[in-house]
């Protein structure tokens, strides 16, 4: 977090001289500071999220890939002639994800998702609203986001 303050500031700063370098690293040493006095954060808490950012990177690539794959299936819904065909539903899940951050990350990735939407969240229970229940609305509860939130859980 340091690095990536003092890096910030000498991006913003526009210029890299010995002034701005040794300035930048009292201000950013106190904020560093301050922020893990005052805002719960710690060194250990921040080898923790380090050790994990190849799993933070998997899920993002698995995130976008899935989003690639809906919408191909959507754009072939639309285009679709036989349109009767279509059965929009909502669909209640459980999920055993034991962190809210995870929860809510699951959430927001099946909204993300073209052709579902999370219309709630209580306490690990879902309702979700699927374009189509055979297509979008199977296998949520134990769908490939689940599965790389647990590993970062856990």
């Amino acid at each position: 977090m340091y690095l990536l303050l003092l890096l910030l500031w000498i991006i913003f700063n526009g210029r890299v001289t010995l002034e701005v370098f040794l300035f930048g690293v009292v201000i950013c040493g106190w904020l560093y500071w301050f922020i893990c006095k005052y805002m719960d954060y710690s060194f250990q808490r921040e080898l923790r999220l380090a050790k994990k950012l190849p799993l933070y990177l998997k899920y993002a690539i698995v995130l976008i890939w899935e989003i690639f794959k809906a919408n191909v299936d959507v754009i072939k819904i639309v285009l679709s002639p036989n349109k009767k065909e279509i059965e929009p539903a909502i669909v209640h899940f459980h999920t055993d994800l034991k962190s809210e951050s995870s929860q809510v990350a699951l959430a927001n990735s099946i909204t993300l998702t073209p052709g579902t939407y999370t219309v709630q969240l209580e306490n690990g229970d879902y309702a979700v609203q699927a374009l189509d229940k055979d297509k979008f609305g199977e296998g949520l509860d134990e769908s490939v986001f689940v599965k790389q939130l647990r590993k970062l859980e856990g």
